[in-house]
């Protein structure tokens, strides 16, 4: 009866680790392809500094999501209407701008709880993340927002690999860059931010990058890099709990370690092979 009980107390975290890694690690292939990885940085911390704010306007818990999702939201549509090439800097530069700009938000914010004299608890869950936490509710909305960025990928592959490879020749091939930019970058935010409490909003970029990073080392070709980072992310959030739970340290930095610990493993593997050949 006791191990029964684990089991169903277990299930949403395992559930949720999943979902969080896989569909993280989906959205990875396109940011490192694109070699943009600033971009769930900037997200990410967009989404914090949204629920920073929320919770200094009162709101707790659960609620948090909704100011969450439309900074992270808002800051998706504004990367999508900006256009590197004519600004005439680099994505990585407009991106690192935006994520310089959100960070300093999130932590004034955080600096403003002590001004107030609010407590801050609800938004060190955020910063640092708890998978150990996680529900049927939250995985709910963790799968809503896997399936539905796996449906677009589905449905605009061709376009999104085309992305990978150019910008200007996909807009010369007929493409609507920007529509499907910013729609990739709307469910971007979306992923990142219901699964904040799985790694927390200072690392899920990393959950986002590692696994994809690896399944480069390992594979070619975009179908196969897709299947392996996403199992690779998928294993990450599992892993990462599992070895939580056995040595009883953060969930959020073991998920991060393992992801890490896989790119450094697909390296060496890497490596391996072309001194054999």
């Amino acid at each position: 009866m006791t191990a029964m009980i684990d089991l169903l107390f277990w299930a949403p975290v395992m559930v949720g680790g999943l979902l969080a890694g896989a569909s993280s690690a989906l959205l990875g292939v396109y940011v490192v392809g694109m070699r943009i990885p600033f971009l769930g940085v900037c997200v990410s911390h967009a989404a914090l500094a949204g629920a920073v704010f929320g919770a200094l306007f009162g709101l707790t818990g659960p609620a948090l999501l909704g100011p969450a999702l439309a900074a992270a939201v808002a800051t998706a549509l504004l990367l999508g209407l900006l256009d590197p090439d004519r600004l005439g800097l680099d994505a990585n530069v407009v991106l690192g701008l935006l994520f310089s700009l959100t960070m300093g938000l999130a932590f004034l914010g955080i600096g403003l709880f002590a001004v107030y004299g609010r407590s801050d608890n609800d938004v060190r869950s955020l910063l640092w993340g708890s998978l150990n936490f996680c529900r049927w509710r939250d995985v709910g909305l963790m799968g809503a927002a896997a399936v539905a960025v796996l449906a677009f990928v589905l449905i605009c592959c061709k376009e999104m690999r085309a992305l990978m490879f150019s910008r200007m020749e996909a807009a010369a091939a007929g493409i609507h860059v920007t529509t499907v930019w910013t729609g990739f970058l709307i469910l971007a935010a979306a992923v990142l931010t219901v699964n904040f409490q799985t790694v927390g909003g200072l690392m899920i970029y990393s959950l986002m990058t590692n696994p994809a990073a690896a399944a480069f080392q390992l594979v070619r070709g975009h179908g196969r890099a897709v299947a392996l980072s996403m199992f690779l992310g998928a294993a990450s959030g599992i892993g990462g709990f599992l070895i939580a739970a056995a040595t009883d340290l953060p969930t959020g930095a073991m998920i991060v370690i393992l992801s890490s610990t896989l790119v450094a493993a697909a390296a060496a593997v890497r490596r391996l092979r072309s001194w054999r050949s």
